[in-house]
């Protein structure tokens, strides 16, 4: 085995960080080099940098280099890779920007490797799709998952308070926020996070009214009606301490170890579920999964149970075989599904699944058990957003940020919320 390993292992801030736990520190010349990019933590990056020295194992001649950075850093580097051609050949690639780099070329189609090189035969066929644009594969779902409430147990016993359940109403999760706030058991604690700048918090509510973020044909599909009233309900749930104030929220930087809970400011926050694996292995206490609160207690829900990220392959790539047949590796091989677990998500080929299932810890229970007893809360999974909703998503976190900190009102914020995603789409 031939293994070539880069020596960088952290960029500026320490935010990217290059995991060399599993890849070893031998370097020797390689016929063939790979390169990898991913979003996640450093519990990620050691289970992919597992699975990539299991490749190695099995490819002599091969060389795998990973680098990984936080979701907020991630986009901006991916987009100046590619645009200076010097893109990753394996891209961690999200749903909400998968018809972008699809559109511009940035990634490979891969329907032509299957089921030679690839494959998904025991795929769900709805979570192919979900890697699909304008009827080409651009990208294989890493696992499913669902967006979740992720909630700290034991900081809800020593307040004495009870967890929410699948019926809790927004209406009711205020008050057992504040309620825990008021019971003061940690200093500096709070309910909950202050979600309004979330965008799948956002898109539960809507879904729950019968809206949506985009119509399939690129448009925006609420008004600034659902978005005032958004904002406005986490105003009130400010005013009332069940959230955490906006000096707090703000230190989150989209990373499991920035979030309040985690921080120890909060006792509940919101999260996809296959983070709860990340989530618990940095956290004393005992954690839980639940789903979104619900606008009326008959409300269906807005869920869907949704491909958690892809395996995208670089166009510019100049080893396109060994890129997909490393990915084919990722989501196939059991030794691979054993070292990645449910950390991505429930692993979208079934054979795979089985062989997780029967080795799953506790931990790795609470997000397979989740998903899976959503019931009525889950629908159909919407289109993917379209060119400009990436930017949507920071443009919802600032007008958030702007409102909690008092410097717009939750009736222009929304006004403004919807105009400027607007104008991103229109512009693609």
């Amino acid at each position: 085995m031939t293994l070539r390993v880069s020596r960088r292992n952290f960029v500026a801030g320490g935010a990217t960080l290059l995991s060399m736990s599993a890849l070893g520190s031998m370097a020797f010349a390689a016929d063939t080099r790979l390169r990898l990019l991913w979003w996640g933590s450093q519990p990620r990056a050691d289970r992919t940098n597992k699975v990539s020295q299991l490749y190695q194992t099995k490819n002599a001649g091969t060389s795998i280099t990973g680098e990984f950075l936080g979701w907020g850093d991630y986009w901006p580097r991916l987009a100046t890779q590619v645009a200076g051609r010097n893109a990753p050949d394996v891209i961690q690639m999200d749903y909400r920007y998968i018809v972008e780099y699809a559109r511009r070329g940035a990634l490979a189609p891969l329907e032509s490797y299957m089921p030679s090189k690839l494959n998904l035969g025991d795929f769900d066929p709805a979570q192919i799709e979900g890697g699909s644009v304008d009827g080409h594969l651009y990208g294989v779902s890493l696992g499913a998952n669902a967006a979740s409430t992720v909630l700290n147990t034991t900081a809800f016993q020593e307040a004495g308070v009870d967890l929410p359940t699948q019926a809790t109403t927004w209406e009711e999760f205020g008050k057992i926020g504040a309620e825990i706030t008021k019971a003061g058991k940690r200093k500096g604690f709070f309910g909950f996070a202050d979600g309004s700048g979330n965008e799948p918090l956002l898109e539960n509510y809507l879904r729950q009214r019968g809206k949506a973020l985009y119509t399939a044909d690129s448009k925006i599909a609420f008004g600034a009606e659902e978005a005032s009233e958004w904002f406005d309900m986490w105003s009130k749930f400010r005013e009332a301490s069940a959230c955490v104030p906006p000096d707090v929220q703000a230190l989150y930087k989209d990373t499991i170890d920035t979030s309040p809970l985690t921080l120890g400011k909060a006792a509940a926050d919101y999260a996809h579920s296959n983070q709860f694996v990340g989530f618990q292995a940095i956290s004393k206490d005992k954690l839980a999964l639940t789903n979104y609160m619900r606008i009326k207690p008959d409300s269906k829900g807005g869920h869907y149970r949704k491909p958690s990220m892809f395996f995208s392959v670089s166009s510019q790539s100049k080893v396109l075989d060994q890129a997909v047949d490393y990915v084919n590796f990722f989501v196939t091989n059991p030794d691979a599904a054993l070292a990645l677990d449910v950390e991505r998500g429930i692993p979208e080929s079934k054979a795979m699944r089985d062989v997780v299932a029967a080795k799953l810890d506790e931990t790795g229970k609470v997000p397979l058990n989740y998903v899976s007893g959503l019931g009525d809360l889950a629908g159909k999974l919407p289109p993917p957003p379209p060119s400009g909703a990436g930017e949507g998503q920071v443009v919802l976190r600032t007008i958030a940020e702007q409102i909690a900190f008092g410097q717009l009102t939750p009736s222009d914020g929304g006004k403004q919320l919807v105009d400027e995603i607007s104008r991103l789409l229109a512009k693609g």
